[in-house]
């Protein structure tokens, strides 16, 4: 297309008879797309920006152009369940050449549409429409090539990023996150019109065959934070659970940090009406079967913080509602249940640093757990998991909260909770192992801390237990142990 003859003569924003109109223009580059953004950019450079807005169906012929140029340099599609097909290499290259065309295409358009609105007091005011159609397909189009990909290389995430700041600016905003929620209260940010976008790329038969979906969706949900994102819990909390529910490990991962942004930052009446908390309880509650420690981790970080939302609900259903055995219950029984056999370090490392924060949001209602509990504590500080030591350290945290929350019931425990106590004290003390000695000192501190809790919780029974011990003991390290209970008050 020449574009010399459509640069607009005379008056400002008002071109001659002979030139087309903006809307045939735009309409015809959109058509020519498929050999290039050349035309479209030589359209912009030579077009007055007040000239692009002529005419009622402007700024829906721009938002149109938008689209087509983030679906010419859309990253190659996948087959229905997100496998990739043979010889994409090529392909992913050539959608990063076309990114890099149609972002800097985009960045010419954002600056037209800027230069318009500074001119908005000439003519009407249809300069804030356009921006408005346009900058829901500018932000998908920027954040799909924005981060480290296969179909994009460093110069078209440089392309990507630049085009996200001039978004932003041409908003008027000063962080992405402005961009989604709005600057003012009652000012409408853009992210219910992103979300209206992505809406039909996030179905159950369409959300893995543009592999970008998911990523532009977890990318931009964290941003919307309370009390911003209940009124869009509809659109956010469907397309969570789906990607949480796929056979691959990346995915349900992304899809459970999704769902805990969502149970931080949505209103806990909002999550239980319609049964949404207890969907999303079972939802998460099925993965705690994976054997995938990351995944794992994910899931009991969110559960820790949507179990109390549960519980509300049910003591505001009143006594039908309420049983012996509470979800945080359910949790951690399954918990114990997987750490009793578990023997893969990186999965026990996960369960016993989540263990401490399930003793105390049960507190004494811990009681119901002791003896599966007290097998785990055992086991587990009886075996090295390595020169760190976190399992060890880790359930003496556990243990130390046990003591604190359930003391009435540990006097019967003394004799075998002090002798594992006192063996891991020794063992600590004699392994030539390679413990760096700042751990070596922090696992005898925390056996000591909980041999001075049992002595306080069995009226210093540990006192006259450890008595013999003291006397006949002449390891130094260990007597200081002994003394530092002896001495407690």
């Amino acid at each position: 297309m020449d574009a010399s003859g459509l640069r607009p003569e005379g008056a400002p924003g008002q071109p001659p008879a002979s030139v087309p109109s903006a809307e045939q223009a735009l309409l015809q580059a959109r058509l020519s797309l498929s050999a290039g953004p050349g035309a479209l950019r030589e359209l912009l450079e030579s077009a007055e920006p007040r000239w692009l807005l002529l005419g009622p169906g402007c700024p829906a012929a721009l938002g149109e152009l938008a689209a087509a140029l983030g679906e010419s340099a859309a990253p190659p599609g996948r087959e229905r369940d997100g496998a990739e097909r043979p010889g994409r290499d090529r392909e992913h290259g050539a959608a990063a050449e076309r990114a890099e065309q149609a972002g800097a295409v985009l960045v010419l358009l954002l600056e037209k549409l800027e230069g318009a609105g500074s001119r908005e007091r000439a003519g009407p005011p249809a300069g804030g429409a356009a921006l408005r159609r346009v900058l829901g397909h500018i932000y998908i189009f920027a954040v799909t090539h924005l981060g480290e990909r296969p179909w994009t290389t460093e110069r078209s995430r440089a392309v990507a990023r630049q085009l996200l700041e001039r978004l932003v600016r041409a908003a008027g905003c000063a962080s992405v996150a402005e961009f989604l929620r709005g600057k003012d209260g009652d000012e409408e940010g853009m992210f219910g019109a992103v979300m209206g976008l992505l809406k039909r790329e996030l179905t159950k038969d369409t959300w893995k065959r543009n592999p970008a979906t998911k990523h532009v969706f977890c990318w931009t949900l964290p941003h919307v934070t309370r009390p911003w994102l209940g009124p869009h819990l509809e659109r956010v909390l469907p397309p969570s659970l789906l990607i949480s529910d796929d056979f691959q490990e990346e995915n349900k991962v992304l899809g459970v940090q999704c769902l805990h942004h969502i149970v931080l930052n949505v209103p806990g009446a909002d999550l239980c009406q319609f049964n949404r908390a207890q969907v999303v309880f079972h939802a998460l509650y099925n993965h705690l079967y994976s054997r995938e420690a990351p995944l794992v981790q994910a899931v009991l970080l969110c559960l820790l913080d949507l179990l109390p939302v549960l519980e509300r609900s049910q003591r505001h259903q009143g006594s039908r509602a309420r049983r012996a055995r509470s979800p945080c219950d359910e949790v951690l029984q399954l918990v114990l249940t997987h750490m009793e056999g578990e023997h893969r370090l990186a999965l026990r490392r996960v369960y016993v640093g989540i263990l401490p924060a399930f003793v105390r949001r049960l507190g004494i209602l811990v009681v119901r757990h002791l003896k599966r509990l007290e097998r785990v504590i055992l086991g587990y500080l009886e075996v090295s998991d390595g020169p760190e030591e976190e399992a060890r350290l880790g359930m003496l945290e556990t243990l130390q909260c046990t003591i604190e929350h359930a003391w009435p019931r540990m006097p019967c425990r003394l004799p075998v909770l002090l002798k594992a106590l006192l063996r891991l004290i020794w063992d600590v003390h004699t392994d030539p192992g390679p413990t760096p000695e700042p751990v070596r000192a922090a696992l005898l501190q925390r056996a000591t801390q909980c041999l001075i809790l049992l002595d306080h919780c069995s009226r210093g029974q540990v006192k006259v237990l450890l008595e013999g011990v003291y006397s006949s003991c002449e390891e130094n390290r260990v007597r200081e142990c002994i003394r530092k209970v002896q001495e407690s008050t």
